[in-house]
This record gives structure tokens, C-alpha cells and sequence, in this order.
């Protein structure tokens, strides 16, 4: 009985001084997320075309995080053919060169994505110019991190199984700011934790 007075009076404490929480996610561990959720084809994100194509192919790797001035920076290797198959050889342009893309770390619906996309190269034809133009329009789309499962896991698992073990529920999660500082990308959260 005292230990669940105790537990009830440690909760009305800290519901009454709750404030919001911040989650410094590493830029180690959104390389990590990403790489799982983007680029899955033996390191690659295919943005054109699959490795079984020889002529018609576009391709992303290597993927490495910074922060960059407010935005997020995720600088990958862009491998790219577009061709056709004349008599058993490829005819037409392709490349592979560095580049940048550069995005705004947003919250929407549990989820963590990027969104004003821009990409820089540090060289320039008309190949790469038509490359980052498609790439803007189809990345938006590609990076997100469903926040929202992850944090619901950790919160309501319990270690405790067996008779006396408590509840958790996760009522209510909110991000009300992301912001990328130089170590670690900073989301500052809102939630509500029913213990029952």
C-alpha cells in the first residue's frame, strides 16, 4: 500500500512539473535509420531504374549526415546511366560525382521527414543539372522516420511482466521543434504517459 502511495505521489509530481522533453537524436543514428529505411538495395537508393537495368539506372550511396546552417546535410555518391541498349552496348550520357542534399527537418502526423530539398554539386553539365532536378522532386517524398512507433515502444514496454506490473499507455505525442545542432539533431517533444 505505501509503495503504491509512493507511486501515485511521484506521478502527481511529476505531472505537475512536466514540461517538454528534448530527444537529441545522434547524426550516427539518423545515418543508421536512414541507410535501413532508404537505402536498402546493397547500400543503394535507387531513384531510376534497379541494379538489374545496365543502361537506364540512377543511384544514391554512401549516405553520411551533417547539420548545415538550420538544415539537414546528407552527402551521398550519385551513380547515373541514361541510355539505350543498341546491339548489346549502352548509348548515351551518364556520370557519377559527389553531391549534397540539403533539407529542412519537419514533424507531420508521427513522423519525421525533410522537406525544401535542395541539391549542390561541385561540378556542373547538363546531365547533373537534369540529375538535381529530379532529385528534388523525388526525395521529398523518400526520407521519413516514423518517430511516433519508436517512441510508443519505448515507452509503453515494461520490463516487469509478471503480477504487480503496471500499464503504460502513450495518449498523446508531439514535436513541437526540431532543430539540428552540431552533435545531434534535437526534437523538442510533448507526450502524455497513462500509467495504469
Amino acid at each position: 500500500m505505501l509503495r503504491r502511495q509512493s507511486l501515485i505521489a511521484f506521478l502527481f509530481l511529476a505531472a505537475a512539473s512536466a514540461q517538454a522533453t528534448e530527444i537529441q537524436l545522434s547524426y550516427q543514428v539518423l545515418e543508421r535509420m536512414i541507410a535501413q529505411q532508404a537505402f536498402t538495395d546493397e547500400g543503394r537508393r535507387y531513384v531510376k531504374g534497379n541494379k538489374t537495368e545496365k543502361c537506364s539506372f540512377a543511384y544514391l550511396e554512401n549516405p553520411k549526415i551533417t547539420p548545415a546552417n538550420g538544415k539537414i546535410a546528407i552527402n551521398a555518391k550519385f551513380t547515373g546511366k541514361s541510355a539505350m541498349n543498341m546491339f548489346g552496348r549502352c548509348v548515351g550520357i551518364g556520370d557519377a560525382f559527389q553531391l549534397t542534399v540539403y533539407g529542412v527537418p519537419f514533424y507531420n502526423k508521427g513522423r519525421v521527414g525533410f522537406k525544401d530539398i535542395a541539391v549542390q554539386t561541385d561540378r556542373d553539365s547538363y546531365y547533373i543539372r537534369k540529375v538535381k532536378q529530379a532529385l528534388m522532386q523525388s526525395l521529398e517524398k523518400s526520407f521519413d522516420y516514423n518517430l511516433l512507433d519508436d517512441a510508443k515502444k519505448l515507452l509503453e514496454e515494461s520490463p516487469n511482466t509478471g503480477p504487480g506490473a503496471v500499464k503504460r499507455e502513450l495518449m498523446r505525442f508531439d514535436v513541437s521543434n526540431i532543430v539540428p545542432a552540431n552533435h545531434a539533431l534535437i526534437l523538442t517533444v510533448d507526450f502524455t504517459l497513462a500509467v495504469k
